[in-house]
């Protein structure tokens, strides 16, 4: 299995609304970067994301995976080589972890999220996963 952080504006699409679409998921849409789009592509069933509120909270709520690999983004114009993967909400983490947890944790220095802030798909490390679970509240 390999890990993942989403990034999702609150405003425009939030934790709970992820929640909302229960056991059948939600489309991931809307990526417009090609090195997202290349991590979209690397995603399996089964994978586990964290699900980030970014721009509002700046925080990892919960946890989604991934039911769906990547086909072609329904939103995209034609010819445009942009994907779409499916998620499901798994759980909500019980203290959401914000960017400056993050930050202020030694083992989390070289995390994708606090070294290229603006990639909104980017990939977790097994032990990173770890961390943040167990500062989220979860074992």
């Amino acid at each position: 299995m390999s890990y993942w952080l989403m990034k999702s504006e609150p405003d425009s699409w939030s934790w709970q609304q992820q929640v909302a679409g229960g056991a059948h998921g939600e489309v991931w849409s809307g990526v417009r970067n090609h090195q997202a789009k290349l991590n979209l592509m690397k995603m399996k069933t089964g994978d586990r994301a964290f699900f980030y509120h970014s721009n509002v909270g700046k925080e990892i709520v919960g946890i989604v995976e991934v039911i769906r690999e990547h086909y072609p983004d329904p939103t995209a114009k034609p010819g445009e080589p942009w994907v779409v993967v499916n998620v499901k909400a798994v759980e909500p983490l019980p203290k959401p972890v914000t960017i400056n947890d993050v930050k202020k944790e030694p083992r989390l220095n070289k995390m994708v999220l606090i070294n290229n802030t603006r990639l909104s798909v980017q990939p977790v490390m097994a032990d990173e996963w770890k961390v943040v679970c167990r500062m989220g509240g979860l074992k």
